[in-house]
């Protein structure tokens, strides 16, 4: 192995669903048993980046943006008030300027972190509750939000879901939404975007796209999965791709463990992405958790895992250190704010 004992590890991880099940059950609270990520886990797991999704759930009805600021307010009492301490995610100087505490900074493919809170970073998935409306996306950059996916599973009125059977791409105000995006330094993720979409919007941002919870097509044949010239198109504008532990888009049939992650970043790096990947967990938004990765606190193990396979310079960089690298480059100044 090529690990040193007891070594700590620094993750990022791009994906989570915690907002929208604290949304759906008020009772729910940021160390809550029934979620998968939580503070505790976060540091048990040496997190050092998690991503907080906003979702809204079909079960709220029409989508409206009063939805996403509720969110967003659960966001600010529980990841980063001052009783728990999260520290969020907005400007590219935050990873700069915070180079010489406990709480990390990136050197190398590597982000030193070893005490200290970790960061917490906004994404919406799913514009629907944008209510057709362009001018919203100013509204989220304004409360924080950093990473936008146009769609979930299906159509809505910015652009179609990989799920959306007609498989359309963009529409008129879909493209007004992303060049806003591209105005405001808002970052785009593909992941659940039609293939169409997945095109238009590789073809229009600004900065590098992401897909931020998404595996291979060639190694697990479901819709939500990458195609390799997807892939390879990522690759060429130097985006990222976040594994993800969906069991379904890991393996088709049988239990799914730790080891079938494996399959994935091998196909990833034969198309020339080792330098690309990181992890999008998707905790919070399973219904059957892959063996040995059920929550943050398991990434440790999982470390070892991918040490025992691959050398250590590029499992930091899978880990933690090409997320924090992209968000380094691409996030908006806060200079030019």
């Amino acid at each position: 192995m090529n690990s040193k004992p007891h070594m700590k590890w620094s993750i990022a991880d791009l994906h989570c669903d915690v907002l929208c099940k604290m949304q759906l059950n008020p009772q729910v609270d940021f160390s809550h048993p029934s979620l998968d990520v939580t503070r505790e886990r976060l540091l048990e797991g040496h997190v050092n980046l998690q991503t907080f999704a906003i979702y809204i759930s079909q079960v709220l009805g029409t989508p409206r943006f009063e939805h996403v600021i509720r969110q967003v307010e659960l966001f600010r009492q529980h990841m980063i008030s001052p009783s728990v301490g999260l520290k969020p995610l907005l400007w590219k100087e935050d990873l700069e300027e915070r180079k010489d505490t406990s709480v990390g900074h990136l050197e190398g493919n590597e982000i030193k972190q070893h005490q200290g809170s970790p960061w917490a970073l906004l994404s919406l998935e799913g514009v629907e509750a944008l209510e057709g409306n362009p001018f919203y996306a100013e509204l989220c950059y304004a409360l924080g939000i950093r990473l936008i996916g146009l769609t979930w599973n299906y159509a809505n009125w910015a652009a179609d879901g990989i799920m959306e059977q007609r498989g359309g791409g963009l529409t008129r105000k879909g493209h007004e939404l992303v060049k806003r995006c591209n105005e405001l330094g808002l970052l785009l993720d593909v992941s659940h975007l039609s293939v169409q979409g997945f095109w238009e919007v590789l073809e229009e941002a600004a900065q590098p796209p992401i897909a931020s919870h998404s595996n291979a097509f060639a190694v697990c044949p479901h819709p939500r999965n990458l195609r390799d010239e997807q892939i390879r198109a990522l690759i060429a504008r130097n985006g990222r791709i976040g594994l993800t532990f969906v069991t379904m888009f890991l393996k088709e049939q049988g239990t799914v463990t730790a080891e079938d992650l494996l399959p994935h970043i091998e196909h990833i790096c034969s198309l020339g992405g080792e330098r690309h990947l990181m992890f999008g967990s998707d905790f919070d938004g399973i219904e059957h958790h892959v063996q040995g990765l059920e929550h943050p606190g398991k990434y440790p193990g999982f470390a070892e895992l991918l040490l025992k396979h691959y050398p250590e310079e590029l499992v930091k960089g899978w880990l933690g250190g090409h997320a924090l690298e992209y968000l380094q480059t691409n996030l908006p100044s806060k200079m030019s704010s």
